[in-house]
């Protein structure tokens, strides 16, 4: 509800107020001109009473990382007119699946906000693509809509870092670039590295030198992390890391959190950035070893980019990663552009199988992350939509996370590799809906520095949602 729209008294009364922030419990909630209140003056005439006693009643949900917008969305969205279904009736469009694996504006608004989230997050807003990227995700409703720049590719950045110009000037180029394109973060996809593709580099480790420019990845982030932090940015610096879906990327992104030396940084879709290169397949899970260092580092925050079986499309900016899966695209078609000398594009349809090992322990690598981290305000829910799948399947994650037997209803299904070798089958750990509010919730706003929403306390943007109380938590 947008403040200053509305100017009426709405209760909810009698609902069951989780927020993540205070001990859950029975009781009134006002809406006042777009503001919630916990109590108000007796004499005031409330215009609606809603009776919500036995519903849940949370804040809207906050999506911090989520491709809505822009133009390799509607590259993906053209791409596949053989995986999209047409909606004849508003009742279709309402209550079937997804039309196609990237949906248009209005049934991805309509969407967010059957499942309660009202704020979303487009990742990779490309500087040449910026005025495009807002007034699509304009024209998305019901939802509060913002963006991450990509940096850490531009050409001319890179000559600066490789040239050792002073920091304030960096710091001063990525302050404009940010206000210029009406972005409220810095998001960095394999440092370099899209750079270094355009130069047929086909690999770009973490203190790798590029072979046309003399940056590595280090330096780049280094840099940009420390901007972020000279120009008192509430986001920390978001980063896809190198070596994305590599078997025994756990070292380089080990070193990615090490090169920001110390400063607060995001690490986005971690789920692939955290893998061994033991076991049957060469191909294993690191998820402990991520898992650790976020419960022991207050400067780091992560969301999880959770695969789910069936089909979908990964696009990018990372198009070095995009490039070497080609061979692996479902249908066998790709999209791969070079974008100016800022960053890159590529377009994969993929199809994600339960009975495929590395598919499967995928899909457990998530779901580990998202156990063994202790505080679920610094791990997310998402998908890296619609990379790792739709973010339609929210409520079927949050499931899995509350219930033990329904995860391992599924595990049993995998390959038998994974049954093997996964340690899922040991975290017994279930979320409460108090830890998921944080998680998808609070943790999100405060991350975002988003002061006005995330909890119900007094004060707060009244995105408030009522749902209804269910024993099956994803059907609620």
């Amino acid at each position: 509800m947008a403040r200053g729209t509305l100017r009426m008294i709405i209760k909810l009364q009698d609902g069951i107020c989780i927020d993540g922030t205070a001990k859950s419990e029975k009781k009134d909630l006002y809406l006042v001109d777009g503001v919630i209140h916990s109590k108000i003056d007796p004499t005031r005439k409330i215009d609606e009473t809603y009776d919500v006693s036995n519903h849940i009643v949370m804040p809207g949900g906050i999506d911090l990382h989520t491709h809505i917008g822009g133009g390799k969305v509607n590259l993906a969205r053209m791409f596949l007119p053989d995986l999209s279904r047409s909606s004849s009736t508003l009742f279709e469009q309402t209550v079937a699946p997804l039309s196609s694996p990237v949906p248009p504006a209005w049934e991805t608004g309509l969407r967010y906000i059957q499942m309660g989230y009202t704020s979303c997050f487009e990742p990779a807003v490309l500087p040449a693509n910026a005025r495009q990227s807002h007034l699509e995700m304009a024209d998305i409703p019901w939802l509060d809509t913002g963006g991450y720049l990509l940096l850490g590719n531009d050409r001319m950045l890179l000559r600066w870092i490789a040239t050792h110009v002073p920091q304030a000037q960096i710091t001063e180029y990525v302050g404009w670039m940010l206000k210029a394109h009406q972005c409220c973060g810095v998001k960095v996809v394999n440092a370099g590295g899209i750079d270094a593709f355009k130069f047929n580099q086909r690999k770009l480790d973490v203190d790798e030198t590029h072979v046309g420019i003399s940056i590595t990845p280090r330096s780049v982030l280094a840099c940009l992390a420390q901007a972020v932090e000279e120009l008192g940015l509430p986001h920390p610096i978001h980063v896809h890391c190198s070596n994305l879906g590599i078997a025994g990327n756990i070292e380089s992104t080990m070193k990615t959190l090490e090169a920001v030396e110390g400063r607060r940084i995001h690490l986005t879709h971690a789920q692939y950035h955290c893998y061994g290169n033991t076991g049957p397949h060469a191909f294993s899970s690191e998820a402990y070893q991520l898992a650790e260092y976020v419960n022991w580092n207050k400067h780091v925050t992560i969301d999880i980019g959770q695969v789910l079986f069936g089909q979908t499309v990964t696009l990018s900016a990372d198009t070095m990663h995009q490039f070497a899966n080609r061979k692996l695209a479902q249908p066998r078609k790709a999209i791969f552009q070079d974008l100016e000398c800022q960053a890159g594009c590529g377009v994969v349809p993929f199809r994600y199988r339960e009975d495929q090992y590395v598919h499967g322990l995928q899909w457990t690598i998530g779901l580990e992350l998202c156990l063994r981290i202790l505080d679920p305000t610094k791990v997310f829910l998402t998908t890296d939509h619609p990379n790792g799948g739709p973010f339609t399947a929210y409520p079927h994650l949050i499931r899995l996370l509350m219930s033990y037997d329904y995860r391992m209803s599924i595990f049993e299904r995998l390959h038998p590799d994974v049954r093997a070798t996964s340690p899922l089958p040991s975290l017994k750990r279930e979320y409460t809906l108090e830890e998921i509010a944080l998680m998808t919730r609070k943790g999100p706003a405060t991350v975002l520095g988003l002061n006005d929403r995330g909890t119900l306390e007094s004060g707060k943007l009244a995105d408030v949602v009522v749902y209804r109380k269910a024993d099956k938590i994803d059907s609620m």
